[in-house]
């Protein structure tokens, strides 16, 4: 995986520097300087990719942090000078049909105009990511009243931290799991669900930065379930017997009941959709023997899960994944793949609500998706 991205990555940095430095016209010292900073900025984004995966976090976290960083900055320079680059070539078609016109300079406009845009597009580009950074470094707490008619009275008023996608290792670490669980603490939630993609790398690698979840408090508990990025660098089944270590009742394609003043409901927890053997979603068989009356709050990492839940009986599913598109404008793409993007949703029977999530993955960016640890308030009614 890495030497394919490594490879796909120097494509695009080459592309960068056919657009940036080619097409400009750049004059030396300055086109040796943007060519130095674009494989500079290639060879970190690879140490980002591989830090925690081979690479000790401990010693390659700084410099990991600036080439998943450059990365978002990559995906606004390759929008911007698309755009640019589409421009000039109409242009030219344009002036083509215009033979009174001196070649000199009509080539020298087109240049000075490239410039301008192709220096336009750089500066926008770095002052979006240099945004998204200090976006991404400031999870808040959002509050979500969920109103909800087969709710036992007594749960009437329940309040649901959700936590998910904190993603630390080659760009976050301990002292970030640590801010996120003061964060919910200092709520006094009643119940903490976490719905995966807690980390980017090897059990053996980052383990630690998840020690500060043992400080987790809730009344009727502290659940989790998998998500997809669990199986990405290692077995999931070792990062969940992490989680257990750490406090959080991992639930594995199983229910508990949780009571409260005399009522009962069931919490239930899946794999994520997209994990391998023997870690497959299986909702209908945690299911199977239930009571269908009993109220259901289900866990599961990726929205899309509710199509299942619903038709399942599933009242409440909370779910993150999507980040809420973390860079705009992938916001857009999520739909095709998700039912819902963010917050609070309805599929089939099944409400829904998606967390934006409080860190990020691969870029420590966010652009109009700021990260969140979600309190959600359970109504009855």
């Amino acid at each position: 995986m890495i030497v394919l991205f490594a490879a796909f990555l120097a494509l695009i940095t080459f592309w960068l520097h056919r657009r940036l430095v080619r097409a400009t016209a750049l004059p030396r010292p300055w086109s040796v300087i943007a060519d130095a900073l674009l494989v500079a900025f290639w060879a970190l984004a690879v140490v980002g990719i591989a830090t925690g995966r081979g690479l000790n976090p401990s010693t390659f976290r700084p410099l990991a942090w600036l080439g998943l960083t450059w990365l978002a900055t990559v995906l606004y320079l390759v929008l911007g000078l698309a755009v640019v680059g589409i421009g000039a070539f109409i242009w030219r078609l344009v002036l083509r049909r215009s033979p009174n016109e001196l070649a000199g300079p009509r080539r020298r406009r087109r240049l000075q105009a490239v410039r301008a845009a192709t220096g336009a597009v750089a500066v926008t580009a770095v002052a979006l990511t240099a945004y998204g950074v200090v976006e991404a470094a400031d999870p808040r707490v959002t509050h979500t009243e969920i109103r909800l008619a087969d709710l036992p009275e007594s749960f009437d008023g329940t309040r649901v931290a959700l936590i998910s996608d904190l993603h630390v290792g080659p760009a976050r670490d301990a002292d970030f799991t640590r801010r996120v669980v003061d964060l919910v603490n200092a709520q006094r939630p009643d119940l903490i669900a976490i719905a995966g993609d807690l980390t980017d790398g090897t059990v053996a690698e980052l383990f630690g930065d998840l020690a500060p979840l043992t400080a987790l408090r809730a009344p009727l508990g502290v659940f989790g379930v998998s998500g997809n990025h669990e199986f990405y660098s290692d077995d999931g089944g070792r990062w969940l017997d992490e989680w257990e270590r750490v406090g959080v009742t991992t639930l594995r394609n199983q229910r508990v009941a949780v009571s409260r003043g005399g009522a009962t409901i069931d919490v239930v927890g899946i794999h994520d959709h997209s994990a391998p053997e023997p870690y497959r979603p299986d909702l209908a068989g945690v299911l199977a023997g239930s009571d269908p009356q009993r109220f259901r709050l289900l866990l599961a990492h990726e929205p899309r899960q509710a199509l299942r839940a619903s038709d399942l009986g599933v009242d409440l599913q909370l779910s993150g994944h999507t980040h809420g598109g973390q860079i705009w404008p992938i916001r857009y793409l999520v739909p095709l793949q998700q039912p819902s993007v963010e917050g609070l949703d309805r599929v089939g029977e099944t409400t829904l609500y998606t967390t934006r999530g409080a860190g990020a993955w691969g870029p420590p960016v966010r652009v109009g998706a700021p990260p969140e640890v979600a309190i959600l308030t359970l109504r009855r009614g």
